[in-house]
């Protein structure tokens, strides 16, 4: 991502990001940083971020899910977060082969800056971070965001999938496919990703 500041311009912290007079002319800061480096007022605006944008329908597991990797983190001028992602590792069984996958969580936009392309900024870090740190990407999307992911290049994920569990192989027929990111797998064979309380996929 380049950033389109006027000359003599300064960015304050990660990249600095003009959407243009089609978005207001708002003017976002771009930063992405690991849970660990993370200050508890960066947590704290995150998940208020999230329960916002999820209308209060964002547990604790799922904000448990989105901790412990990479988060992309975009405020405006003001320093108010307006939208976040994270990317985990995680691990998939395919084909007797397990490969490091890195699992995109807790994407979300403030609901009064939603459809200004500020989930687009968000997507293009997390991507860059997949592409240079994992074997492949994978999320769960609801409707409306299985669209906009797909139209990003994500793939819907055409096999059986499971999970590796307590009690070993568990396939998951009811569960709705993952959509990939750079991943090349046969779809004859079954995926299985690791186990986790709650939604596994």
């Amino acid at each position: 991502m380049v950033s389109t500041l006027p000359p003599g311009s300064r960015c304050r912290i990660g990249v600095r990001t003009h959407p243009g007079p089609e978005y207001g002319g708002w003017v976002t800061s771009l930063r992405t940083a690991h849970t660990s480096d993370l200050t508890p007022s960066d947590l704290v605006d995150t998940r208020r971020l999230l329960d916002a944008a999820f209308e209060g329908d964002f547990s604790d597991q799922a904000w448990e899910h989105g901790l412990g990797g990479i988060h992309a983190l975009v405020r405006d001028d003001w320093g108010d977060l307006v939208a976040h992602g994270s990317v985990v590792q995680r691990r998939i069984l395919h084909n007797g082969h397990s490969s490091r996958v890195g699992y995109v969580e807790a994407v979300a936009v403030r609901p009064d800056r939603q459809r200004q392309g500020l989930g687009g900024q968000v997507m293009d870090a997390l991507e860059r971070i997949i592409d240079k740190a994992y074997d492949l990407g994978a999320l769960s999307a609801s409707d409306e965001g299985q669209r906009l992911y797909i139209a990003r290049g994500w793939q819907e994920w055409k096999g059986a999938v499971g999970t590796l569990g307590p009690d070993g192989v568990l396939l998951l027929p009811d569960e709705d496919p993952p959509l990939l990111w750079g991943a090349n797998l046969d779809p004859t064979y079954d995926m299985l990703i690791d186990w986790r309380d709650g939604d596994v996929y």
